[in-house]
């Protein structure tokens, strides 16, 4: 798509948000009037035309788009607005996150999720994880917000996936709101700068914990408090626990807690369930559970697994039409 205005392809409804990268629009496509999300993202432009940094990533998230469990990339248009290139991500457009489907119910631990929807949610959570892990991405901003619930196909898919995740974790957001810590990995909250895959494992372990139980695990509201809340539910860490943790640039002497017991802390969970999420609340990053053993865990045998394949069926169908609709247009 040229020169010509996203607006003669799209309809803009409203502005849905700030992403971490830039302004986000609810809006229609004109051709087929299917809702999108217009993610506008400004280029800096290098001498030779587009930034390749910035089509690593475009390439990188169509990659990623092929799973039901991601939000989906629809295209790439390449706008000039004010003489300023831009570039506008069109996304599959859904209406509802995890945050707002749990809050649907009622908070707190009177209004439990079914342990149904626990059990199907976390599975679909860690198929996403292990979708992105294969291919050496990490999300480094898993949290309830950035789950969205696909009401009608019962799917849960993991969003903003933002250009620039190739770089550094967001502490501020594009506005300059602050961003929630309450999922963040404790190697990175004590600035940690060599992490990797396990920081998701454990922003999965805290999104487990609060669907178990209807409200956040470590809801912390500044660094040093949200390494409080794990210390005090964990028992601080030390370098038996977790080798290395006292060279982490922001380490020192924390007041000693011992560890509590999750069970009485989560009973909503049966054994396997509590299993697992010890496995993902692991402190040293190498010991935490990877997407692909957790599938395997026990606490998932009581699931029907046979409906995840009838979705990815499903998926790849839808997927090939997109794909031969491209084509022909």
């Amino acid at each position: 798509m040229g020169g010509h205005s996203i607006n003669d392809a799209y309809e803009k409804l409203e502005k849905i948000g700030q992403g971490t990268y830039g302004k986000v629009y609810k809006a229609r496509d004109r051709a087929t009037g299917r809702l999108v999300a217009l993610k506008k993202t400004r280029l800096e432009m290098e001498e030779e035309g587009v930034p390749s940094t910035a089509l690593r990533e475009v390439s990188l998230l169509q990659m990623l788009s092929e799973s039901p469990y991601v939000v989906r990339l629809l295209r790439v248009e390449h706008v000039e607005e004010d003489g300023k290139a831009m570039l506008y991500l069109v996304f599959e457009f859904l209406d509802q996150d995890l945050k707002q489907y749990m809050d649907m119910t009622g908070r707190g631990s009177a209004n439990p999720l079914p342990k149904e929807v626990v059990q199907n949610y976390m599975y679909q959570l860690c198929l996403g994880c292990a979708h992105l892990h294969k291919h050496g991405v990490m999300h480094r901003d898993l949290k309830p917000q950035n789950m969205l619930v696909d009401k009608a196909k019962n799917v849960l898919k993991i969003a903003d996936l933002g250009l620039g995740r190739a770089f550094s974790v967001p502490v501020k957001s594009y506005t300059h709101e602050i961003v929630t810590l309450w999922y963040r990995a404790p190697e990175v909250l004590l600035g940690g700068s060599h992490y990797s895959t396990p920081v998701d494992m454990w922003s999965v372990g805290c999104m487990f914990a609060e669907m178990a139980r209807k409200q956040p695990l470590f809801p912390g509201d500044s660094e040093l408090q949200q390494l409080l809340h794990i210390f005090k539910l964990l028992g601080t860490p030390s370098e038996q626990t977790w080798p290395g943790v006292s060279n982490l640039r922001d380490w020192h002497e924390f007041p000693q807690w011992r560890a509590q017991d999750f069970s009485k802390l989560i009973p909503q969970l049966d054994e396997h369930g509590i299993d697992l999420l010890q496995k993902l609340l692991v402190y040293d990053p190498a010991k935490r559970i990877h997407a692909t053993d957790a599938l395997e865990h026990p606490y998932f045998d009581s699931l029907d697994k046979s409906q995840f394949a009838a979705i990815e069926r499903e998926f790849e169908m839808e997927f090939l039409r997109e794909k031969e609709n491209r084509m022909t247009h």
